[in-house]
């Protein structure tokens, strides 16, 4: 299985390859733009952000899936706070599929400095007094302690949007 991953970050890199491991996959990184913000600010935008990803990363190698990884922040109705959010979205040229990963609620000092305008990975960077926090565990690991990790938090994200594209419960609409 040969697997184009829109980005060249090694946590969503990894999330792939850790995800898809019973495949034996060759995953190739490729750089590519979103065209969305570079800090997603609702579930709309995060997922046309992992779609664009995955459809210029699958454009832009020779591969049989292309998947994009796309985290973000909202308000979701009912749910008080503002959440992290994370989406991937899986194709296999004809057919884009899309699955969420874990949703958490930010605390309340992260929160207002993301709403005054602040980018998410230099504010957790910030709070935790180190850097590429984005490029380890993640805001995930960190809001977790641990008990989770961006890693594991993007991979089921993916096994959700790939693994529509792998089950047979999905072969009867893959003309639509």
């Amino acid at each position: 299985m040969d697997v184009a991953v829109g980005s060249t970050n090694p946590v969503k890199v990894e999330a792939v390859e850790r995800t898809l491991a019973r495949y034996e996959p060759t995953v190739i990184p490729v750089a590519v733009d979103s065209d969305v913000s570079e800090q997603p600010r609702s579930i709309a935008e995060t997922v046309t952000g992992a779609e664009n990803r995955a459809k210029r990363a699958l454009e832009n190698a020779d591969a049989e899936y292309g998947i994009g990884l796309e985290g973000g922040v909202a308000r979701i109705e009912d749910v008080p706070g503002l959440s992290l959010i994370m989406w991937s979205a899986a194709t296999d040229g004809n057919r884009l599929e899309r699955g969420g990963g874990p949703t958490l609620r930010l605390p309340e000092s992260v929160a207002r400095r993301i709403e005054d305008g602040e980018e998410l990975g230099p504010v957790m960077d910030d709070v935790l007094g180190r850097k590429g926090v984005a490029e380890t565990d993640g805001a995930a690991g960190a809001l977790t302690g641990g008990l989770t990790d961006r890693t594991a938090a993007l991979g089921e994200a993916v096994a959700c949007s790939v693994g529509a594209l792998l089950s047979s419960e999905y072969a009867s609409e893959a003309g639509r």
